[in-house]
């Protein structure tokens, strides 16, 4: 049976020219890239290569690039982090502007990743921040006016994600960096810092941009932030490996120990080859997304048409127009998300719902009901995600395949929908 992968977001394949590249630093050059011998002289000329590609990618300087092991280390570092780094200066200093009395408060969404709105319940939990979490609207796309209401006196950080992992809506991230740009000059009138004291003085912006590389814009001057974050195996490169982007001079303390790599912000021993991997993936982006990205978009586009001609009373999540090409989030009304999902694999076929079955979890995506989408419209639907693979073979087979899954589903449904 063949297989078809539809499952991009969650992880893609090793691209072979990555594999390609990174192979020699998993044999040949072994060295440990923090040694002065050769052989960790060798190891750490790949470590820079692949800082300065995302360097380039994010029109940064070399040393703003830390690498880390992932999207999740990431949030977690900017969050806690920046969060120490204020509550340190808050000890030694009465210059921080939050008053004694406060927490520092944070602004996200309500449709971020877990590795952002779990890491901010444990910070509310533990009394160390207190957190506003913005509405999106029936796109599922975060409403900017709540972003600058909520702004306080003691917030220091917003963080929203550049694109929905589940919907591919693609967030407003640069008008988003506006409005924390003017909130800033309120506060400071003069746009540099004057003295140390002064970076607490400041409303930080981060972006998990984890699903944006290959399809957005990722200049950080552009997009107005101070944070960004983004994991190598979302673009065709290696698991295990991230990097953060951190805009020199903002303040973040380390929330790991152990040893004095990555500018005494991230210990540990180097990665070697993942670096180089996520390195290469990124030099690929650079090369094939114009190309790419309008191949997949035709594709999705021809995915939506064809399953929605085929089979009624289906829903698109989200708006088209502002989403990534390779995304199409669709529910089948009346037929069970992980059912289908389950039948589609025993086709060959891989998929995501946009339930939190998959996970062991009753409860409906969070994504969706912040739009306010039914439970039961949640329940009944499927994210197709396509990548650079991706075939109009493998399209018409999905289509083929699944209104005879969903008609199926539909007359076992105790809860069958009025046509």
């Amino acid at each position: 049976m063949e297989k078809i992968y539809l499952d991009h977001s969650a992880t893609t394949p090793l691209d072979p020219q990555v594999l390609k590249k990174m192979q020699p630093y998993l044999t040949d050059i072994f060295g440990n890239a923090s040694s002065l011998h050769s052989f960790g002289q060798e190891a750490i000329k790949g470590v820079d290569w692949a800082r300065e590609q995302l360097a380039n990618l994010f029109g940064c300087k070399f040393k703003e690039v830390i690498f880390t092991s992932g999207a999740t280390e990431s949030n977690n570092l900017v969050l806690r982090g920046l969060l120490m780094a204020f509550r340190n200066a808050k000890k030694e200093s009465s210059s921080a502007k939050a008053p004694e009395d406060k927490k520092f408060h944070i602004i996200t969404s309500k449709i971020e990743h877990p590795a952002i709105l779990e890491v901010c319940q444990e910070l509310v939990k533990e009394g160390l921040a207190e957190v506003t979490f913005v509405n999106v609207d029936s796109n599922g796309v975060v409403k900017i006016n709540e972003i600058k209401e909520a702004i306080k006196d003691n917030t220091i950080l917003v963080s929203i994600m550049y694109v929905n992992n589940e919907i591919g809506t693609i967030q407003p991230i640069r008008k988003i960096g506006e409005i924390v740009e003017k909130a800033n000059l309120k506060r400071r009138p003069k746009s540099e810092v004057r003295s140390p004291k002064d970076l607490y003085d400041k409303i930080y912006f981060h972006t998990d941009a984890v699903q944006a590389v290959n399809y957005c814009p990722m200049k950080a001057d552009y997009l107005k932030t101070d944070f960004i974050t983004i994991s190598g195996h979302k673009i065709y490169g290696p698991k295990g490996i991230g990097a953060l982007y951190i805009k020199e001079g903002t303040p973040i303390k380390s929330i790991i120990f152990g040893g004095h790599q990555e500018y005494n912000i991230r210990p540990g021993t180097y990665n070697v080859a993942g670096i180089v991997g996520l390195g290469v993936a990124i030099e690929l982006v650079n090369k094939e997304q114009t190309e790419i990205n309008d191949k997949i978009g035709k594709l999705r586009d021809k995915l939506i048409a064809g399953l929605t001609k085929k089979i009624p009373d289906t829903q698109i999540n989200g708006n088209l127009e502002k989403r990534v090409p390779g995304n199409a989030n669709i529910s089948f009304l009346g037929a069970e998300g992980e059912s289908m999902l389950l039948m589609l694999d025993l086709e060959g076929i891989a998929v995501s719902t946009g339930s939190a079955c998959a996970s062991g979890s009753l409860e409906p995506s969070h994504v969706l009901r912040a739009m306010d989408i039914p439970a039961e419209d949640c329940h009944a639907s499927l994210r197709f995600t396509l990548g650079k693979g991706t075939t109009a073979k493998e399209i018409d087979r999905v289509i083929e395949v699944l209104p005879a899954i969903v008609k199926r589903l539909r007359e076992m449904s105790p809860l069958k929908r009025k046509n």
